[in-house]
């Protein structure tokens, strides 16, 4: 985890930037010493926000299957794409 006093991000905004992209995790502001802020790169936030619109889809549809939803066995799904994959051609 990476830590740094508020007065960082005004005094040593490149250092810290190039740190966040370097590192790729966020970096953890504190004010008169208690946590305040969390700073990252686009490329880090974007990916975190990507990763949990994955999350939240495959927790929609396990519960989904826990309630009874139709599944499809991986036999079903390869018939189904291939059935798309020829109509397409």
């Amino acid at each position: 985890m990476l830590i740094k006093p508020s007065t960082a991000l005004r005094n040593e905004y490149n250092s810290i930037s190039e740190l966040c992209k370097e590192k790729q995790e966020p970096i953890f502001l504190t004010k008169n010493g208690e946590g305040d802020l969390v700073v990252m790169s686009i490329e880090a936030y974007k990916y975190r926000e990507e990763m949990l619109d994955i999350r939240e889809k495959l927790l929609s549809a396990e519960a989904g299957r826990l309630s009874g939803a139709k599944t499809y066995t991986v036999a079903e799904v390869s018939e189904k794409l291939r059935g798309l994959v020829d109509e397409s051609i």
